[in-house]
């Protein structure tokens, strides 16, 4: 039975999973603002938590050299070291998630005040000294954080132009239709 060559995908109705549910009223937006903030806060908290974990573990376990890789696997029975590693691992996760719904120059930007956050963790908790010069420039950061966070989350792309279809321009499709 001879049919018509379509294309990939033209004229075939998308599949559920492809199709997103645009929010209708103000209260439903207000949630999936609230959800896309409360992500960008995980990403910055589990970062910032998971770094300071990670240092605390490593100055407990001590120096490693690259060449002696037991040295380094060692470091993962310190619990403050696994610790820090599964809270960046959720970091990961939340990272992703907010990836898959904003652009790279939205998210990577907002979760720069993750810094503020990691020196303040620092400075508390493993009794860092954070000069005037650092937290000089952790303000510089978290003001272009400002700049950026004031634009969308999603940038349009840029209008396609419209091309021939493929099949239409290979010969070998042209003559095996005639």
């Amino acid at each position: 039975m001879n049919q018509p060559f379509l294309g990939a995908g033209v004229d075939q109705p998308l599949p559920i999973s492809a199709k997103i549910k645009t929010p209708h009223t103000a209260g439903e937006r207000a949630a999936l603002n609230f959800r896309k903030y409360l992500v960008l806060l995980s990403v910055v908290l589990f970062s910032a938590a998971g770094d300071v974990m990670l240092s605390r573990g490593m100055k407990q376990v001590g120096e490693i050299h690259l060449t002696n890789l037991g040295s380094a696997f060692s470091a993962l029975g310190n619990l403050w070291v696994l610790l820090g590693i599964c809270f960046l691992l959720i970091f990961f996760a939340s990272y992703l998630n907010a990836l898959s719904w904003a652009d790279l120059t939205f998210v990577l930007p907002a979760t720069a005040f993750s810094y503020v956050v990691m020196a303040l963790l620092a400075h508390i908790l493993l009794h860092e000294r954070v000069s005037l010069q650092r937290w000089c420039g952790i303000m510089l950061i978290v003001a272009g954080v400002g700049f950026v966070a004031g634009g969308p989350s999603r940038t349009e792309p840029a209008p396609k132009l419209a091309q021939p279809a493929p099949e239409l321009s290979d010969p070998k499709f042209v003559e095996a239709r005639k």
